[in-house]
């Protein structure tokens, strides 16, 4: 695939043919054939603006190199219709949980939460008053955390 100068030059001499001759013509084909049009376009912008001067913002899009972080945890879940409660990888990674990692499951009737505690961890086996369940303050302060 061309960039800069060499895609201008290319889609210069390529100009009296339909854009997707252009495109084809300057390398911007996916191994399955398929025109790569969305990123022709850019790299044809970023050309023409590098070579007017001008600094272009940086993408918040998916693609082109980044930018974004892809979906967000929404900190919500609900009862699925077996029964099972399901908590996603992004809160797990949050935590630093590992696969394997057991845990001891603490209910709470009068807030109806529900704490994991973790069987292997030294503070729960010298004092259990010293873990503490997450708070809603705290539970939004992890929103937070990366």
């Amino acid at each position: 695939m061309l960039v800069g100068e060499e895609l201008l030059n290319k889609a210069r001499s390529l100009s009296n043919r339909p854009e997707d001759d252009i495109a084809r013509g300057c390398g911007y084909v996916g191994p399955s054939g398929r025109l790569l049009k969305k990123s022709f376009y850019r790299a044809l912008v970023e050309a023409k603006a590098e070579a007017q001067g001008w600094q272009l913002p940086r993408s918040t899009t998916n693609s082109g190199g980044g930018g974004s972080r892809g979906r967000q945890a929404e900190f919500r879940t609900r009862v699925h219709g077996n029964g099972n409660l399901l908590i996603g990888h992004a809160y797990t990674r949050r935590l630093g949980l590992e696969p394997g990692q057991e845990f001891r499951i603490e209910l709470n009737r009068d807030s109806r939460s529900i704490c994991l505690l973790p069987l292997n961890d030294e503070r729960m086996e010298s004092d259990p008053d010293q873990v503490q369940p997450f708070s809603e303050s705290q539970a939004s302060d992890m929103a937070g955390v990366e």
